[in-house]
């Protein structure tokens, strides 16, 4: 049975799916969030967060302060969406890198990163010197990301070789290289694989986006045998 996502149905299909970038991001906050207790005034970092339909959900479902970090994405061009939506005086808008991140040290209440976090945490280093410097002792970490259903890198299935470049591969890692990459480090931990894969990819290739309609292929070469969604919880370690 598919699950309803009720608080992602709220929001307007032709709005969301212009600024889409990947696979649906409120679907896969929506699950990622619950076992996240986002409250009222807590400042969140939005890492990675493309044309901001994550900092606006966040904003308007949690009532939470967002700074809404992208490096790709102009800070002006998603200042003018958050207008739009009415969220501009919860969130602020700021092109930088994620290693380069203009925060005081324990700054954030929870960070949230949504189709984003592999480019760059893949690396063994980054939470403990990006990240943690700038999170609050039991802050929140909670990130969605693409994945796979095992390591499949010394042995790449043939058919899904055009569509999978080293560069990419370098990213996407199965559920238990991820909980090796964050154990220790994070408090009531979980690492898991999402249920929300058909619904948020469905979403993303149904729009015209160009990259949406190759991905369609790579999908189709997949046919759900190798790719997940991966979700990490858990509470800051200082």
């Amino acid at each position: 049975m598919m699950a309803d996502y009720g608080k992602s149905k709220k929001y307007d299909k032709n709005f969301v799916a212009q600024n889409l970038m990947g696979p649906n991001v409120l679907i896969l906050l929506e699950e990622l969030l619950e076992r996240v207790p986002l409250k009222r005034g807590m400042r969140v970092l939005d890492l990675g967060c493309g044309c901001a339909l994550s900092s606006i959900f966040l904003a308007k479902e949690f009532d939470v302060q967002v700074f809404a970090v992208d490096l790709w994405i102009d800070a002006t061009d998603n200042y003018k969406r958050l207008q739009q939506m009415h969220v501009d005086d919860l969130v602020i808008p700021i092109h930088a890198d994620a290693h380069q991140l203009p925060f005081a040290d324990e700054y954030f209440d929870a960070v949230i990163s949504i189709d984003a976090y592999q480019y760059f945490g893949y690396k063994d280093d980054y939470y403990d010197k990006y990240l943690r410097p700038i999170l609050q002792k039991d802050a929140w970490v909670a990130i969605s990301i693409p994945g796979m259903k095992y390591e499949v890198h010394k042995n790449v299935p043939d058919e899904m070789k055009p569509f999978w470049p080293d560069e990419a591969l370098k990213t996407w890692h199965a559920v238990y290289w991820w909980k090796e990459m964050f154990q220790g480090k994070l408090k009531d931990f979980e690492v898991r694989e999402m249920t929300c894969f058909d619904q948020a990819w469905g979403d993303w290739m149904s729009t015209e986006n160009p990259y949406a309609v190759e991905d369609r292929k790579m999908m189709a070469a997949d046919k759900g045998r190798y790719m997940n969604l991966v979700s990490i919880t858990g509470k800051c370690m200082k």
